[in-house]
């Protein structure tokens, strides 16, 4: 009964928390939480404390790695673009696309936000629709509100 349960007449009787025919499944879905604090990222299930992805895309342990997708940086650019600088793809829709998260406006690079706080943070360098590059951060709160930063 790996160790699990206790043999009776050839059946394991798991302990509480396991169960199979072996007691080999642990019912204890702690290795299955992700960073935001949800079981698999809420892209899949934990099945005997193991993450069984249903997106096919997302993989890892808690189902929070995704090779194929956007970086936070390129995903918000153009709505970042639109809201700091009033231009880029999304000019004509920012109102209505770009609106999702809280956006404050900063001197300089140095007046980003720093690692350390307690929400993830990105530091993003991205190219303009002129071909400049500009400087911005993305976290998001325990609320669950996004944060940008961008150097003017």
């Amino acid at each position: 009964c790996t160790g699990n349960g206790i043999c009776k007449c050839r059946v394991c009787e798991c302990f509480p928390n396991f169960t199979g025919s072996a007691c080999d499944c642990s019912l204890d879905t702690t290795p299955c939480l992700a960073s935001n604090g949800q079981i698999c990222n809420g892209r899949g299930t934990c099945e005997c404390g193991t993450c069984n992805c249903t997106d096919p895309k997302f993989q890892g342990p808690t189902c929070e790695m995704c090779q194929t997708c956007l970086g936070v940086c390129a995903e918000h650019k153009d709505c970042v673009q639109c809201r700091a600088f009033d231009k880029g793809e999304k000019k004509d829709t920012c109102s209505q696309e770009c609106m999702h998260f809280n956006m404050t406006l900063v001197e300089s690079r140095d007046k980003l936000p720093q690692p350390g706080q307690p929400d993830p943070l990105s530091h993003c360098k991205e190219k303009d629709v002129d071909d400049c590059w500009f400087y911005f951060t993305y976290s998001v709160n325990s609320n669950g509100e996004a944060n940008v930063h961008v150097v003017e």
